[in-house]
C-alpha cells in the first residue's frame, strides 16, 4: 500500500492536493499517510477520518466526507491498491478540457499475489475484463460506465447528479457514477493511461467470493449484456462439443479454432493494449480461468448474496442491504 499511495505523491502536476480517507483513526493505513506527509512536506496531503456511516458502501460513504476537504473543481478517485506513473494525473485530467467529456476512466492490469486464485484473477482482468470493456465501447459507440481504477470528473457535474451521497448504497458505485454522468449527455472516455492494481494472495474461498461479488455486481448493472456472456465461453463449449461428439474430427477443428482465437484476443489485449507481460506467461492457465469463469457465471444466478470486507449483503437492483458479519 505504501508504494501505491506514494506513487500518487510523485505526480508531475503543478497544483493539486491528495486526500486520503479512513473510517477509523486506528486503521494502519493512517500511519502510512502520516509517513507520506512527512516524506512530502511540499505536497498538500490530507487525512480525513470519516466517522459517519452514510450507507452500506463504506468507500462511497468516506468519499462523501472527504469531499468537504477538497478545494479544487477536478476530482480524481482511485483505490489504495492502484499504482500510477508520474504523468498519470496530467494525462487523465487533460480530456476534461473538452466540455463534452464528463468522465475519464482507466483500464488496468492486475499484479497477482503468490496464489493460484490471485493469478487467475490477474489473467482474467488482462485477457477478459479489459477486452469486454473495449468490446462494449466498439459495439455501443462508447461506454456509459466508469471503472473503479480511476474516475475523473468535475465537481459541478457530481453535484448535478446528486453528489456521492446518491451512491452510498450501490455496490458498483463506479458503474453508477459513470452511468449518471452519461445520462447528462456527457461523454465517458477511456484514457490511454493503464494503471496497476495489486491483488491479494487469495485462498480459493476468498477468490471465489470475490469473483461472485464481481459477477453479481455486473449482473445487476447490465443484466442483458451479462446474460449474453453465455455465448462467449468458447473454450468450454468447444470442449463440451468434443466430448459429446466422442472426438469427431470436426470437433477437434472447432476446438483448435476457438483456442487460437482466444489466445489471439488474450495476446492482443493483454500485451498490445495493457502491456501486461504476466498475461503472456500465464496463457497456459487460460482454460482453467475460462472454466472457472463459466462456473461463476452460472453460480451468479443462484442467489443475490455477496460478501464484501467481511460482511454479507443482499443485492437488489444494484443496492446493498447489510445482512451481517460472516
Amino acid at each position: 500500500m505504501y508504494e501505491s499511495l506514494r506513487s500518487h505523491c510523485l505526480q508531475d502536476y503543478a497544483e493539486h492536493e491528495i486526500i486520503f480517507g479512513v473510517s477509523d483513526s486506528n486503521d494502519p493505513a493512517a500511519e502510512i499517510v502520516k509517513r507520506l506527509q512527512s516524506e512530502f512536506p511540499q505536497r498538500a496531503i490530507h487525512l480525513v477520518v470519516c466517522t459517519r456511516a452514510l450507507g452500506a458502501n463504506a468507500k462511497v460513504s468516506n468519499l462523501a466526507q472527504m469531499l468537504t476537504k477538497a478545494q479544487h473543481q477536478h476530482l480524481v478517485v482511485s483505490d489504495s491498491d492502484i499504482r500510477v506513473e508520474p504523468d498519470y494525473l496530467r494525462r487523465v485530467v487533460a480530456p476534461l478540457a473538452d466540455p463534452h467529456v464528463g468522465l475519464v476512466t482507466c483500464l488496468y492490469r492486475g499484479v497477482p499475489g503468490s496464489t493460484l486464485g490471485s493469478r487467475l484473477e490477474s489473467l482474467g482482468i488482462s485477457t477478459d475484463f479489459a477486452a469486454g470493456v473495449l468490446a462494449a465501447r466498439q459495439l455501443e459507440g462508447g461506454i456509459s460506465f466508469g471503472l473503479g481504477s480511476t474516475l475523473v470528473f468535475r465537481r459541478r457535474d457530481l453535484e448535478t447528479i446528486g453528489g456521492f451521497e446518491v451512491f452510498v448504497d450501490y455496490l458498483a458505485d463506479d458503474y453508477q457514477i459513470g452511468k449518471s454522468l452519461a445520462d447528462l449527455g456527457l461523454k465517458v472516455q477511456v484514457s490511454g493511461v493503464v494503471v496497476e492494481t495489486f491483488l491479494p494472495p487469495y485462498n480459493w474461498r476468498e477468490f471465489m467470493a470475490h469473483q461472485l461479488r464481481w459477477a453479481r455486481a455486473v449482473r445487476d448493472s447490465r443484466p442483458w449484456g451479462y446474460f449474453g456472456l453465455l455465448v462467449t465461453f468458447g473454450l468450454a463449449w468447444s470442449m463440451l462439443a468434443l466430448l459429446l461428439s466422442r472426438g469427431a474430427l470436426w470437433s477437434w477443428g472447432l476446438l483448435a479454432a476457438v483456442a487460437g482465437l482466444r489466445a489471439t484476443v488474450a495476446i492482443t489485449v493483454g500485451w498490445s493494449v495493457l502491456r501486461d507481460r504476466r498475461a503472456l506467461t500465464a496463457l497456459p492457465l487460460l482454460p482453467v480461468r475460462d472454466f472457472v469463469a463459466l462456473l461463476v457465471w452460472i453460480a451468479s444466478f443462484a442467489g443475490k448474496t455477496v460478501v464484501w470486507r467481511g460482511d454479507s449483503f443482499q443485492l437488489k437492483d444494484g443496492k446493498l442491504n447489510r445482512i451481517g458479519p460472516l
